[in-house]
């Protein structure tokens, strides 16, 4: 199977010829030291605004080269290009939004130009470009239909926080909830065109990315979520599959109280199961597995920052014993590879996945051994 052969037979809860390896996230540093394996001239810098042209497209190519040399099945992309740079610390995309530049990860959304109905009414929401669809284009190029192709879309909620400011919209869900149906409508609009565009340019897997839980519970209440977010995200979920599309459903947090409406949703797969929000994987297999695919698990909090290269091999082979068996699990991280991880307990979740994840023509479970965890020798 190829790997986008392989990502789609799991995604349709069928067993594939392995496991399948995928990669959500992954930020510039691990980037650098799993791609220092493969190739030099590698950047200085670990944050992409500080290297220059040439530098971006060697980061670029070493991602793609990681996804060849490793095995990964799919790959991710997402908009580039819709930002400017206000200040060394700062960008603005072309929603308005201001976002603080972090070591650590993503930018975080620090101004929102759309606190009340008055701005709303006063707002033009940009259109979806297809120069910011490059990183797909050039992954559908280099690939050649090898790999399943992956895009990273924000839903409703995490598009209107944005715009909103979070605190505001936990309010306005109280004292006008009107006001953050119009918002959640506005962006779901810009979503809506930007799929279509997706879809042409041969996207095979939407991801709706709309983190909506921290480590104990959802963000909002289930009635809120049902009311005000879910409708709208469903709308990418219809849409998806009428372009033939696969449909997966990123959220960090504990959603165990949502996970019934987000399986009757109709998403295919649903990621990255955080460990430390009590996503058990054993468990989310037990009550959904036959339903849903499951992505990810591997603990990207203590165990690939701070684990021995045989403790990832063991929750690798762990984690394809509680899901594998009869396909519908696509192994990755529970979150991207962010700056703090291992970049040698990176390769070596790549590595294991291949080395436990094979199935037999007809085999329904896998080899089951005794993995050690993170705090066993």
């Amino acid at each position: 199977m190829t790997g986008k052969e392989r990502i789609l037979t799991a995604l349709k809860v069928e067993q594939p010829d392995r496991v399948p390896l995928y990669i959500h996230g992954i930020n510039e540093a691990p980037i650098i030291g799993i791609g220092r394996h493969l190739t030099d001239g590698l950047p200085q810098s670990t944050q992409f605004h500080e290297m220059n042209d040439a530098e971006k497209m060697k980061l670029v190519d070493t991602l793609f080269l990681i996804h060849e040399n490793f095995g990964v099945d799919g790959f991710t992309s997402f908009e580039i290009g819709h930002e400017i740079e206000i200040d060394e610390k700062h960008v603005q995309d072309d929603w308005g939004i201001v976002y603080r530049r972090s070591p650590h990860g993503l930018p975080v959304a620090k101004g929102h130009p759309v606190k009340v109905k008055q701005d709303l009414d006063q707002f033009q929401a940009p259109e979806p470009k297809q120069e910011h669809l490059l990183l797909l284009e050039l992954a559908r190029d280099r690939f050649g239909g090898k790999k399943a192709l992956f895009w990273l879309m924000r839903g409703a909620f995490v598009r209107s926080w944005r715009l909103m400011g979070m605190e505001n919209l936990m309010i306005q869900l109280y004292t006008d909830p009107e006001f953050v149906q119009r918002v959640a409508a506005l962006v779901t609009d810009y979503s809506l065109k930007q799929l279509d565009m997706l879809a042409n340019a041969g996207l095979d897997v939407l991801v709706v990315e709309d983190d909506i839980a921290n480590t104990h519970a959802p963000l909002i209440s289930p009635d809120h979520f049902k009311q005000h977010i879910h409708p709208f995200n469903r709308q990418l979920v219809d849409r998806a599959h009428d372009l033939g599309l696969k449909v997966v459903r990123h959220s960090d947090g504990n959603l165990w109280s949502l996970l019934d409406l987000l399986v009757a949703t109709g998403y295919d797969g649903l990621n990255p199961l955080e460990p430390q929000a009590g996503m058990t994987l054993k468990k989310v297999k037990q009550h959904w597995g036959d339903k849903i695919c499951l992505l990810g698990n591997i603990d990207c909090m203590e165990l690939l920052p701070d684990g021995t290269t045989e403790q990832v091999e063991a929750a690798v082979q762990e984690a394809i014993e509680d899901a594998g068996a009869g396909g519908g699990y696509i192994l990755c991280s529970s979150n991207s590879l962010h700056p703090a991880v291992n970049p040698e307990n990176c390769i070596a979740m790549f590595e294991a996945t291949k080395k436990y994840g094979a199935y037999s023509v007809g085999q329904k479970e896998l080899p089951r051994g005794k993995p050690r965890g993170i705090n066993e020798g």
